[in-house]
């Protein structure tokens, strides 16, 4: 899975911010002129398969996004 090489540094990334459960990095293939993605160190292949106990982990994600947003100056549309 290309988010796995991403998050133990096999492909090289610009990223964001990282802590011990999650990684933020610009997106290689923009589709605007400022795209990162939030990721969980956990995989959790789609949000139908999250678990009960995943649900920090996802809130810990959404507030990550808005963090990193704020850092790089995106104010409304993230």
């Amino acid at each position: 899975m290309i988010f796995g090489k991403i998050i133990h540094k096999e492909i090289p990334s610009q990223i964001i911010f990282e802590d011990d459960q999650c990684l933020a990095f610009h997106d290689i293939s923009p589709q605007a002129p400022t795209h990162f993605l939030v990721i969980s160190k956990k995989p959790i292949s789609q949000i139908s398969v999250a678990e009960e106990d995943d649900e920090s982990l996802l809130g810990h994600l959404m507030i990550v996004g808005k963090k990193c947003a704020a850092h790089l100056g995106l104010k409304k549309g993230y």
